[in-house]
């Protein structure tokens, strides 16, 4: 199973929330990455057939099958399930009572049976007998992802499925989409913290501002992000004398006296980092505080977005 963009852009009146993107997801884990407001849950509802792009052409298929258009396309619902980032749940139900409904309203054959399987597959079971409306938020995403398995889909869809879930349920989560991906299912799970997707995903996909930023394995994408300018705030026991020493190295790009320190430009993390402890000790000046000051994910999409 494959999902294909073709120029797809996405628009809500004069708002434009996908940007001509082009991509192909196949097997496998996918991480959709970028900030909030980015367009990945536009995204995760184009591919579920929610939403129809305002351009382009965006199809789903198989080697064996023909490539067809998600929208208004409802076959594929048989291989394909969304679990969306806001609660989409009947709290007055119990978590058996709401998998077992959906396993229903796909007509198959053992509905409790695949219930409890799915259930069981998030850890569930003890809960289930449970009111969904007594859930943490943690449970609640987990008792979604179990209705959505429960027909055994072929495209898993997740938008920001670890919000609310402590480190225990993130971790059994995470180990178990790597396992249905590595089973040849198509695993795409949106997330704006580079950590989650760089510990499951095999290919990450950047967004930012609807357009897609950047693509690759996240070794490249880390590399990407830090091979970047980078700006540091620097704190010492003499910062002019060691400012002085910096003009001219190799990694540093420019070098400001400010009333709270030095503001350091590096064109390179790593060697800025350690140069400064080399200059630093050399000269008999002592570090104090050394700070990265444009670390937010924003900042750093920023960059990969700039012409």
């Amino acid at each position: 199973m494959t999902i294909e963009f073709r120029n797809v852009s996405r628009w809500y009146g004069n708002v434009v929330a996908v940007n001509d993107i082009t991509m192909s997801i196949g097997p496998g884990v996918t991480g959709l990455l970028g900030p909030n407001g980015a367009g990945k849950s536009t995204i995760m509802h184009m591919i579920a057939g929610f939403l129809p792009p305002s351009r382009g052409e965006l199809t789903i298929g198989t080697a064996s099958t023909e490539q067809r258009p998600s929208w208004r396309n409802p076959e594929i619902y048989r291989s394909v399930a969304l679990v969306p980032e806001r609660d989409s749940v009947y709290a007055f139900l119990t978590g058996e009572q709401f998998v077992t409904a959906t396993a229903r309203l796909h007509e198959l054959a053992d509905a409790d049976g695949a219930a409890k399987r799915a259930i069981a597959l998030l850890d569930m079971t003890d809960a289930a007998g449970r009111n969904i409306s007594t859930y943490s938020k943690g449970m609640r995403q987990r008792i979604k992802v179990a209705a959505a398995l429960v027909h055994d889909p072929q495209v898993l869809l997740l938008d920001e499925p670890f919000n609310g879930m402590d480190p225990r349920q993130r971790l059994h989560m995470m180990d178990l989409l790597d396992k249905l991906g590595s089973e040849g299912r198509v695993i795409v799970f949106s997330s704006h913290i580079l950590e989650e997707v760089e510990r499951l995903s095999g290919t990450i996909q950047v967004v930012v501002a609807g357009r897609l930023a950047a693509s690759g394995d996240f070794r490249a994408i880390r590399r990407l992000m830090t091979s970047r300018p980078h700006v540091f705030m620097v704190r010492s026991s003499d910062d002019r004398r060691l400012g002085a020493t910096l003009i001219g190295r190799p990694a540093v790009t420019g070098v400001e006296l400010t009333r709270n320190g030095l503001q350091v430009q590096a064109s390179d993390f790593g060697a800025f980092c350690a140069d400064i402890a080399v200059l630093a000790r050399d000269n008999g000046i002592r570090l104090r505080e050394l700070l990265p000051t444009d670390e937010s994910l924003e900042s750093v999409f920023a960059y990969l977005i700039a012409d």
